[in-house]
């Protein structure tokens, strides 16, 4: 169900209205539910437990990377969820969010030997290995510090996941992964290093998928390696099918994850039980966009009205370095007014004050909206706050989670001064 939704015209989440938050807080502000969010894990953990799997073979994986505020990985900390990361920082966060570090995978084309550090002294689940390069730096690292090394390599399927091509990661001209030829010598490679450890194999084939036919496909390219590799003696633990279930932003219909999960589930049993005597092997999974990204809104209010001869102008107060999205891959949120008015919409561009022209949030949109009304841009949980920036010395937006009629400032609003207080000027 949606958590938010219109009350006596006023747009709520859950119980409280936006206009409530944006007198407690101001604007631009990114406003979770936390409902949305339980709903929406739980949907993978539900369908994990109804197709009889327990924590041994089956953990969800949350992306940290589409929203790492601390209060979204305790949250989903607490309802047992294991995170993926792609950098040193991110398993940081998740230490200080009080996610249990030896339920993360670390993924990430570009690990340095500070982080490799850091993730062996915190006995990570797993390393995602994308080159043989960064195979054999692992390998050095954890001979230097003692450890051996839980390594998947994260395998290229070449599957086409039909989305788009900046954030599709399947193909083999991606940078992500190991060629798909390459990967069993890869693997008779880790095998020999003293100290690596084969635990798995891992694939991601891109995001905002719609339809679960790609990943299917893709699962059943690496059993055929898996089979490969257990035939020369290299056994796995864990078979990590990523993440890329995508989420409604414009009357989009993506697969449901329980059934998506149940023929995934069903593969599994069907391939180990001809391959293996039913032995198991545990399923990983690395949502992201499908947890938090409609458990979230950018609240913004409109500060200019600019009606031109061919073009209408919303400028409001949030812009691309609060939602980068639509100026990085022309994508598309819903706009709805926190006020509903009556009388006729105007179709306005919903643009920010940052001095370029790719700053716009939304285009071509019919709304009924006068100076100073707020907006909700729709959809804004996953990669709206992670990939924010300061340009123009613009601070962050501040984050409020909402409970109900509670309501939880979980990241204040970035002051001026803030932003270059580790600056220095030359003597």
């Amino acid at each position: 169900m949606s958590y938010f939704a219109y009350k006596n015209g006023v747009l709520h989440v859950e119980n409280t209205p936006l206009t409530e938050i944006a007198n407690q807080f101001g604007s631009p502000t990114y406003v979770y539910s936390k409902a949305a969010l339980v709903e929406n894990f739980s949907a993978y953990a539900q369908a994990c437990k109804a197709n009889g799997r327990d924590e041994s073979t089956s953990l969800v994986c949350y992306s940290v990377k589409s929203n790492s505020n601390l209060a979204v990985l305790n949250l989903l900390g607490r309802m047992g969820s294991g995170f993926d990361i792609v950098s040193g920082g991110e398993l940081l966060r998740v230490i200080a969010a009080g996610g249990d570090p030896r339920k993360v995978i670390f993924s990430g084309v570009g690990k340095t030997q500070d982080e490799m550090r850091l993730a062996l002294s915190h006995d990570i689940l797993c390393f995602n290995v994308e080159s043989t390069a960064e195979l054999q730096r692992l390998n050095d690292v954890a001979g230097e510090v003692g450890k051996q090394a839980p390594v998947s390599l994260r395998v290229n399927p070449n599957v086409d996941a039909k989305t788009h091509p900046y954030i599709s990661t399947g193909l083999k001209e991606n940078k992500f992964g190991i060629a798909y030829d390459e990967a069993l010598a890869t693997y008779r490679k880790a095998a020999s290093l003293p100290h690596i450890r084969v635990v798995g194999i891992d694939c991601h084939i891109g995001s905002q998928l719609l339809d679960d036919t790609p990943l299917l496909e893709a699962f059943d390219r690496l059993t055929e390696l898996v089979d490969q590799l257990s035939e020369e003696g290299i056994h796995l633990h864990h078979f990590d099918i990523g993440g890329g279930i995508g989420i409604n932003y414009n009357n989009d219909q993506p697969v449901a994850v329980g059934d998506y999960l149940t023929r995934l589930f069903q593969k599994v049993d069907q391939w180990r039980q001809r391959r293996y005597q039913g032995a198991p092997i545990q399923v990983l999974f690395e949502p992201g966009r499908s947890i938090v990204g409609n458990a979230g809104v950018l609240l913004t209010q409109v500060e200019y009205l600019k009606h031109g001869d061919g073009k209408n102008f919303a400028i409001v107060d949030a812009a691309m370095n609060d939602l980068m999205r639509p100026a990085m891959y022309q994508a598309w949120h819903g706009v709805q007014p926190v006020t509903q008015r009556a009388g006729a919409p105007k179709t306005y561009d919903v643009v920010g004050p940052v001095c370029e022209s790719g700053d716009w949030l939304a285009r071509e949109r019919a709304l009924a909206i006068e100076q100073g009304d707020l907006l909700a841009i729709m959809s804004a949980g996953a990669y709206g706050m992670t990939m924010s920036s300061n340009y123009n010395t613009r601070g962050r937006a501040a984050e409020v989670m909402v409970d109900g009629d509670k309501l939880h400032l979980i990241r204040q609003r970035e002051a001026a001064s803030e932003l270059f207080a580790l600056e220095s000027v030359l003597p």
